[in-house]
């Protein structure tokens, strides 16, 4: 991990500080401050629950001080505690607990927060009946992780974990706001803010911890529910120190750095009062897991509209980028393999303006994905990390196919009026690397999804269904390109046809069987995922049904131009036909990918942190009013 230690902090002190040197404050302490405010220095346990280390001064370089200063808004302070450079955590006492919010304004107002964004917030999960009704609330933000996914994940490098205590920071500076890290976190900690474009989140507010005093909003609790400290070190009058509670996501997932206590008694389940349809059912007598909480009637409905979300570009991006190297993997084999029908493409007139055609599309799905991004003119940092991000590999080896795809082209255009040896070994390298490339970047496009915290997705139905649209779509969009070539040059079109319908019958079984396996996983799961399938089968049944239906008339369009197909207009209507029919149960099924997903994130309440309440108050325009705490989406 690096080892970066300069941090900046937004805070009201922070223009009150204009002195460099080691004696200056880097937050302006009050006179008198209380004892609860105060950080503890105890003596530290060696290792946490989870085996890691809880002395962090390793994970620096070899040579670096374990004093060396954190330069936080260019102070070179250095704090004093003893367990500086070991793992901090907060510790949140659920029994009490009132919700009045008093964490989650002190935390806003320290880090000059607007409405729409809170780094800590407050939910809560209910149960029982009246006289037994019971409510527990929790106040959630960052939890600095063991294996802090969020670092991980982030392509630009935009996080640090930190040896002085343990803390996980992010530079909203470096961010250039693809969201990645709030898919992967299971806590919601990353926070998008859809107005600036980019992402911060809890800092740990390391800087009152270099002058000895927690974090803002454990000081501001005022029913002593929060408190903080080197972890595994169980606070004072304290009976538990857990690592779950009801609505929390499992810790197995990163390792967060949290502890619970939770002694009073629950009924055998609680449920969410925010839109998110899961409940929390005991299970042998003690722990509660995540099930499906029916909260609408199983009517099947289309909600077409509700296909289009925020991720539109990515479904454009995906789909067509998979057609694009589908296509070109299918000409290039062909030509090698010196079937007939690719050779009278290739010597075709349209052959060149084909490969320009889909150098094209790339380069326009490519624009198309950074207009997703926050900060679209800062693409280029989605390189950056490459040792952990998938999404930063996937970047890359779709940047090289891209490369190649245009060299390939470009050097096919000269090779018209220039023949030579070296030009053809320049030809085939670039198909070669193309070919390799494409597929490198469609298998780490895969494993962008393959994320813990995102159930419905975390399945091998990912992979099958991206391979599967390499070949269907590729197909589809490759018989776009052939068809046209093979009849100016007068030649017989059957064999084109049939070799591309046998294409896309394999790519419509795979993704079929696929989906089969994942909707029978999903059936027998408990969680996220099978909330997710629960609103796949209701909110857009309809639309669901449709899609598989289509996918069965793809399979018998290709089985009939496959057995039938001769070189007449019938031949064309088919294949037509089956083209379209992909393209629709495709583009259906990118769109259900990504609205269905339900993340493993905190409870909400009835209006904040609700998902459906934000989609209402966008509908309805309260969201020029920005003290509702709802913005519209942006970006």
């Amino acid at each position: 991990m690096s080892s970066k230690a300069e941090v900046s902090l937004t805070s009201p002190q922070k223009d009150k500080q204009k002195t460099e040197g080691l004696g200056v404050s880097v937050w302006e302490v009050r006179p008198g401050e209380r004892d609860y405010a105060k950080l503890s220095d105890a003596p530290a346990k060696e290792t946490n629950r989870y085996g890691k280390r809880i002395d962090l001064i390793d994970i620096t370089h070899a040579n670096t001080s374990p004093n060396r200063s954190m330069n936080i808004n260019g102070k070179n302070r250095v704090g004093d505690n003893p367990n500086r450079n070991k793992q901090h955590g907060f510790f949140f006492n659920a029994d009490n607990c009132i919700g009045c919010h008093a964490c989650e304004s002190a935390c806003s107002e320290k880090n000059n927060n607007p409405a729409h964004l809170a780094f800590r917030s407050v939910g809560y999960v209910e149960g029982g009946s009246y006289p037994d009704y019971k409510r527990m609330n929790i106040s959630m933000a960052c939890n600095h992780c063991d294996d802090p996914v969020c670092l991980k994940g982030c392509p630009t490098g935009a996080y640090t974990k930190h040896a002085e205590y343990g803390a996980v920071l992010q530079d909203p500076e470096t961010c250039f706001g693809c969201g990645y890290c709030t898919w992967v976190c299971p806590y919601n900690a990353p926070q998008l803010d859809p107005v600036k474009g980019q992402v911060s989140k809890c800092n740990m507010c390391v800087d009152r911890l270099e002058e000895g005093l927690k974090p803002a909003c454990v000081s501001a609790c005022l029913g002593n529910a929060l408190d903080f400290g080197v972890i595994e070190n169980t606070p004072q009058n304290r009976e538990q120190a857990k690592t779950q509670i009801p609505g929390f996501p499992s810790p197995e997932i990163t390792q967060p750095n949290i502890r619970f206590q939770q002694t009073k008694s629950l009924p055998d389940q609680m449920v969410r009062t925010d839109s998110s349809p899961i409940k929390y059912e005991k299970q042998n007598g003690s722990e509660f897991t995540s099930t499906v909480d029916e909260k609408t009637d199983k009517t099947r409905l289309w909600s077409l509209s509700k296909l289009s979300s925020r991720e539109n570009p990515l479904v454009i991006f995906t789909l067509s980028t998979q057609a694009v190297i589908g296509a070109f993997l299918i000409l290039l084999l062909g030509s090698y393999l010196e079937i007939d029908s690719f050779v009278s493409i290739k010597s075709s007139a349209l052959y060149l303006p084909s490969l320009l055609a889909l150098s094209v599309i790339q380069m326009t799905v490519l624009f198309l994905s950074t207009l997703h991004l926050g900060k679209p003119l800062r693409f280029y940092r989605g390189f950056n990390n490459l040792r952990y991000s998938p999404l930063s590999r996937e970047a890359f080896a779709i940047a090289i196919f891209f490369g190649c795809l245009s060299s390939f082209t470009l050097l096919s255009f000269i090779e018209l009026w220039l023949s030579h040896q070296w030009l053809s070994y320049l030809i085939n390298a670039s198909a070669g690397i193309a070919i390799v490339s494409g597929l490198i970047g469609v298998y780490f496009m895969h494993c962008i999804y393959r994320i813990e915290a995102r159930p419905f997705w975390n399945h091998w139905q990912v992979l099958s269904s991206f391979f599967a649209s390499l070949l269907s779509l590729g197909a589809g969009l490759f018989a776009i390109f052939a068809i046209p070539a093979i009849l100016l040059a007068g030649d017989d079109i059957s064999q084109i046809i049939k070799i591309a319908a046998s294409l896309t019958l394999l790519g419509v079984i795979g993704e079929g069987l696929g989906l089969i396996f994942h909707a029978r996983y999903l059936n027998q799961d408990s969680g996220e995922g099978a909330a997710a399938h629960y609103i796949q089968k209701t909110l857009f049944g309809k639309s669901y049904l449709a899609r598989n239906a289509l996918m069965v008339l793809a399979c018998f369009l290709s089985i009939l131009i496959i057995f039938t197909t001769n070189n007449s207009t019938q031949s064309l209507v088919l294949a037509g036909l089956l083209i379209c029919t992909v393209f629709i149960y495709a583009t259906v099924g990118r769109a259900l990918f990504y609205v269905l997903v339900i993340p493993t994130t905190m409870p909400g309440a009835f209006f904040w942190k609700n998902k459906r309440f934000e989609q209402h108050a966008r509908d309805i325009g309260l969201t020029d009013m920005p003290q509702c705490g709802v913005v519209a989406n942006t970006h």
